[in-house]
């Protein structure tokens, strides 16, 4: 009598190779987000330093802040498709490397910056970079493991350490801050300096926090040496069968639905959260609790400044100036907290899906247990914020950690929590989803196009939405904060709602496509 066949109903243990590849997808996942978290963090003291613009600033504040959105993402959504060809042409993991290194050294760069021209261009090339490495990356991941159930666990664990990059910055953005002072000065060579002009604050935090995005290049050159290739991949492509992907393939019949509905829904998962989390560094300046400590802290700055100047007259002059830094500080003090609650919520979001995932059969129902919940508490969250009131039921003073002010429980962050929970869930699920959507010599052009034309092109689009809503007279709220919180609400609620009903047509995928 014969033996059985080997069941792959068991997890087998990693090998110490698929332990290093999970390592480096897990840091590239997690710098992806921590490149593109800075943003909403940055956004404000770069656009006062380099051109002095201000949200009073109502047109030039509109048309930067789409611009440093919505450009690098068009972008990384064009040239993201390409590394997905690529991906499929020449290899996960040659695509992946370059695709960090790129990432990595232009976020350095950018803390260089001298103009917002230099700024946009080097914000885009960080995008690019990861548009296309999270691509490469799910790729790489579905074909390294045969067993079913290890395969979805890899993909959802591995992935929730997108979140904890958002937690990352988040927390280097306030240890920047609290050590701000005894930080090198950032100085460009002088033969740069004449060429692209001076740096005018030497000392500001926001360019150390872009330049701490070189740090997962570090990791990346020393271990790419023991990293193989993905072997599905490369079994096709050395017996001759890998087959040459296209883009028009992905409108197939077979295909085309997938391709249409999944490309959809990304740009709606995506859309939430720029049209709405990412709104909340612009909303935490309305908020009353942060209003007086902002009115508190001017108050003692300009007392001090008097009192220690020998001369009233540039006293004065520099009390000018007090308001707008003092404002800057606590207002992105205040955000990374917000930041700090929403990326726990997601981290926790995507370490559920990860854990339930193996027992759902049906994608279709997994999803709704995120898009339902969703639907109803995102725009209640945010109407909340319009509100402007942040009751904290329970403070911890823990501002001995670096990077950390104090630990302050409101209902404000527990709702920014949910928030994130149950949108930043759905990345996990489309980064589980998609390997299973399209062919091995197509999956990462299908995964590109989903991933990158719907969500880095057109979901990021909705941060300019919101922006831009905010200016028509039929916008509710009696402050400009108000206002993009209340936009914030109705773009979620929208968006939410249209992904709830494309789920109703999204294709089960097949779990092992050839």
């Amino acid at each position: 009598m014969s033996a059985p066949a080997p069941s792959h109903a068991e997890p087998l243990r990693l090998t110490r190779t698929q332990w290093l590849i999970c390592v480096i997808a897990a840091i590239g996942f997690a710098f992806d987000i921590y490149e593109l978290l800075m943003l909403p963090l940055i956004i404000r003291p770069a656009l006062k330093e380099l051109a002095d613009i201000t949200p009073a600033n109502k047109d030039a504040w509109w048309q930067w802040t789409t611009l440093m959105f919505y450009v690098p993402a068009f972008f990384g959504g064009i040239f993201g498709l390409l590394g997905g060809y690529l991906t499929d042409r020449l290899g996960r993991r040659r695509v992946l490397t370059w695709s960090i290194l790129l990432y990595a050294f232009s976020a350095f760069a950018a803390g260089f910056s001298t103009s917002l021209p230099m700024l946009l261009f080097f914000r885009t090339t960080t995008f690019i970079g990861v548009c296309v490495e999270f691509v490469a990356a799910v790729a790489w991941l579905a074909e390294l493991f045969d067993n079913p159930t290890q395969r979805e666990k890899v993909l959802g664990y591995t992935q929730a350490y997108s979140s904890i990059g958002g937690l990352l910055v988040a927390f280097a953005n306030g240890l920047i801050l609290m050590y701000m002072s005894s930080l090198p000065e950032i100085k460009l060579p002088e033969f740069l300096s004449g060429l692209i002009g001076q740096i005018t604050d030497t000392h500001a935090a926001w360019r150390y926090t872009l330049m701490s995005g070189i740090i997962p290049a570090i990791p990346l050159i020393l271990i790419r040496p023991f990293l193989p290739e993905s072997p599905k991949w490369a079994e096709k492509k050395k017996s001759g069968t890998l087959r040459r992907p296209s883009i028009a393939e992905l409108f197939a019949p077979q295909l085309r639905t997938t391709t249409l509905v999944t490309t959809a829904m990304f740009a709606c998962s995506y859309g939430v959260a720029f049209g709405a989390i990412q709104q909340i560094p612009q909303i935490v300046a309305g908020i009353d609790a942060v209003k007086a400590e902002t009115a508190e802290k001017i108050k003692v700055a300009k007392e001090k400044e008097l009192a220690n100047a020998p001369d009233p007259e540039k006293a004065q002059e520099k009390i000018k100036g007090i308001p707008a830094r003092i404002g800057g500080e606590v207002t992105q003090k205040k955000a990374a907290e917000y930041t700090k609650a929403q990326e726990v919520g997601g981290l926790v979001g995507r370490f559920c899906l990860a854990a339930i995932i193996v027992l759902f059969a049906s994608r279709r129902k997994l999803l709704r247990v995120f898009l339902i919940p969703g639907l109803i508490l995102t725009p209640l969250i945010f109407i909340a914020f319009a509100r402007g009131h942040e009751t904290t039921f329970y403070s911890l003073d823990i501002s001995r950690i670096p990077g950390f002010h104090g630990l302050h429980i409101s209902l404000l962050g527990i709702g920014i929590f949910l928030a994130g929970f149950f949108t930043v869930a759905q990345f996990s699920f489309w980064g589980n989803y998609l390997p299973h959507a399209f062919p091995v010599h197509l999956r990462g052009t299908g995964e590109s196009f989903a991933a990158n034309i719907g969500g880095r092109m057109i979901g990021t689009m909705f941060f300019g939405v919101t922006q831009y809503l905010v200016r028509f007279p039929f916008a509710p709220g009696e402050t400009p904060e108000a206002k993009i919180a209340y936009m914030a609400a109705a773009v979620a609620g929208t968006l939410f709602f249209v992904n709830l009903v494309l789920s109703f047509f999204l294709p089960e995928p097949k779990l092992e496509q050839e």
